[in-house]
């Protein structure tokens, strides 16, 4: 019985020790599973799920636009694109750093969403490699780093099968919005290789020419020889009958009483798909036409408009009236009778920030759009259109007569009886959607007189929705506006002082892509810094500038130090030295050799510091959650493994 009793308790010691160690070993055992079950499914998801995606972020700045995927499809022959990202240079900047992978991401996306059209191939230019020579041989930008001279490279190339190329000279942080937009746009000129033709209709002389029989010949206005450097123009006359398939976007500048025939020509190439861009003015300053000898004193006729087309659009641009803004007014120098002077004049405007659209890529990187005399576009009731402003002027606006602007020559007198009573204007805008044709019974008569066929049917309304952006002044485009030509190694070089002529080229640009190109806008913000992640980066910076500083200060009094060993002769004037001088120069040589050793490891360390901060910052997120989920995993078995030794205890 003894034997027997003391028996128990020993045999429950050994059951307790045992459940102990099972709730070890299991403990244990869920932590590795939980291991191994999380180092499984990344390698799972790395190698089988590349095509699965899911953004997350506010403003789905990785999940391209259907416009994008749309034009992605028309890919026949496959794409190149080399992405210069020079990630180890930037690891001191983190913006560079941050939008470089922000930009190789989205890329990746590219490449996704082509199913194998899209070949990326990410380069990282070394200093003076060959990498490097090809990135400044495809034109992009040399980004400098530091005062040191460092450089680095954030650019995009693209090339397809038969050797076209496109460069992104500079991928900008501060055009973050309008990446996606930049990438497609690349794709899409190496789809589309062939310059894009551009007809023009203007009753200016935007073109140069002779202004008339004895006068010199005008050179063509600087606004037009920016858009002749990336597409052809082709020039059509006032009295055109229809417009040639290969036109892809039509420039209407000025048009003065155009012939019927030819609104109906612009009424059916807008319908069938064509894209325009029009300038219409209540009071060209650049139209001089001849005064009426009958009638000396009457108001030279300098307005221009498309009334019947523009009625058809859902708009209004009004012919007699200007629009006056003291807020966006312009100075000019004025002599009155308390001799010259500055003063506001009225009815030229210096459009900047909320008036132009920050919304719309044409207009939302622009510093400043001047015009002068402008007349505004109004949308009338019931359009079917939809009208999207692109310049406006300030909330304090009125109207001024064009017959007041002509005639009273005084600034200050023309700002007497002004009444800013009229809010935002607007002076350009995009019109887009559903619209009928203006000749809604065909033809003119004159062209319904032809005894050649019409090969078209008279389109009665849009097919696919118009693309037109209007704007209510012409002076835009004249020189004097925007740009000052200077003479420079005896070429006239221009200087501008305002964005008018890249208004121009984005309108064209914008209009003249496609209608997938066009859909795209702008994305939200991307850059949410880490202000304190910015601030650990920013210290250990200082502090090893501080040292790189310090070092070199002492390498500088060490090679003095040297200098002047060596210069010094003996006591006796023996040129050699003597035993203790040269162990002195030995002395200095070694902690020359050491300062520049330092020196190098500390410039090194620079950039392996911040980017082992940010190689923890990346283990701390990622791991983080796992690390959590597995301690929950094993509390989580200890505690039922314990409720299980308890219910089971005798």
């Amino acid at each position: 019985m003894p034997t027997c009793s003391r028996s128990k308790p020993r045999k429950a010691i050994e059951r307790a020790r045992s459940a102990t160690m099972n709730t070890r070993t299991r403990g244990l055992a869920s932590l590795l599973i939980a291991l191994a079950l999380f180092l499984s499914v990344n390698i799972i998801a790395n190698g089988v799920l590349t095509s699965q995606r899911l953004d997350l972020t506010q403003n789905r700045l990785y999940t391209l636009a259907p416009g994008s995927r749309q034009i992605l499809a028309q890919i026949e022959e496959p794409i190149t694109l080399r992405f210069y990202y020079s990630a180890r240079q930037f690891a001191a900047t983190p913006e560079f750093q941050s939008y470089g992978r922000r930009v190789r991401d989205l890329l990746q996306e590219y490449v996704a969403a082509a199913k194998g059209k899209i070949i990326l191939e990410v380069i990282e230019p070394e200093p003076f490699s060959e990498a490097e020579d090809q990135a400044v041989g495809f034109g992009i930008e040399q980004l400098p780093i530091n005062a040191a001279g460092e450089v680095g490279y954030l650019g995009l190339v693209g090339s397809n099968s038969t050797d076209d190329e496109a460069p992104i000279p500079f991928l900008n942080p501060d055009r973050a919005d309008a990446l996606e937009y930049e990438i497609t746009k690349l794709i899409f000129t190496l789809i589309h290789t062939q310059k894009r033709v551009i007809g023009v209709i203007s009753d200016l002389p935007i073109q140069g020419g002779q202004r008339d029989e004895r006068g010199p010949t005008a050179a063509p206005w600087a606004s037009i020889n920016m858009l002749k450097e990336f597409f052809e123009l082709t020039p059509l006359t006032r009295d055109v009958t229809s417009i040639e398939s290969k036109i892809d976007t039509l420039l209407v500048v000025h048009p003065k009483a155009l012939p019927v025939k030819t609104l109906f020509a612009i009424d059916q190439f807008v319908l069938r798909g064509g894209k325009a861009l029009i300038f219409v003015d209540p009071l060209a300053e650049e139209d001089h036409p001849e005064r009426d000898q009958q009638n000396p004193m009457a108001v030279p006729k300098t307005d221009s408009n498309l009334e019947p087309l523009f009625a058809a659009w859902g708009i209004k641009v009004d012919a007699e009236q200007v629009i006056g803004d003291p807020d966006s007014a312009v100075r000019v120098n004025f002599n009155s009778a308390r001799g010259p002077h500055e003063v506001d004049y009225l009815p030229w405007l210096q459009l900047h920030g909320d008036r132009l659209n920050q919304e719309d890529f044409i207009t939302n990187h622009l510093q400043g759009v001047n015009v002068g005399t402008a007349g505004f576009i109004e949308a009338l009731k019931g359009a079917k259109t939809q009208l999207t402003p692109l310049l406006s002027s300030g909330p304090n606006s009125g109207l001024l007569t064009r017959e007041a602007v002509v005639t009273v020559r005084d600034p200050n007198a023309l700002r007497e009886g002004f009444k800013p009573d009229r809010g935002n204007l607007i002076v350009a805008a995009r019109i887009t959607g559903p619209a009928d044709s203006a000749f809604p019974d065909g033809p003119p008569a004159d062209e319904k007189q032809k005894t050649t066929p019409v090969s078209v049917a008279p389109l009665k309304s849009a097919l696919n929705g118009i693309q037109v952006i209007v704007v209510a002044d012409t002076d835009v485009l004249a020189d004097r506006f925007w740009v000052r030509m200077e003479r420079v190694l005896g070429t006239q070089v221009p200087n501008p002082f305002a964005n008018n002529g890249d208004f121009l080229i984005n309108a064209i640009d914008s209009l003249g892509g496609n209608d997938d190109l066009i859909s795209l806008r702008s994305r939200g913000e991307y850059a949410r810094p880490f202000e304190v992640v910015n601030r650990l980066k920013r210290d250990a910076e200082t502090r090893f500038r501080d040292r790189e500083k310090a070092l070199q200060t002492k390498l500088k009094e060490a090679d003095a130090k040297l200098k002047e060993l060596r210069l010094r002769p003996e006591a006796g004037g023996d040129a050699l030295l003597s035993a203790e001088q040269r162990a002195e120069i030995e002395r200095f040589r070694s902690e020359q050799i050491k300062t520049r050793k330092e020196l190098r490891a500390v410039q090194h360390d620079l950039g392996r510091n911040i980017e082992q901060l940010g190689t923890w910052l990346k283990a701390i997120n990622i791991g983080l959650i796992a690390l959590l989920l597995a301690i929950f995993a094993v509390v989580a078995s200890f505690f039922r493994q314990r409720r299980a030794a308890t219910g089971t205890r005798p």
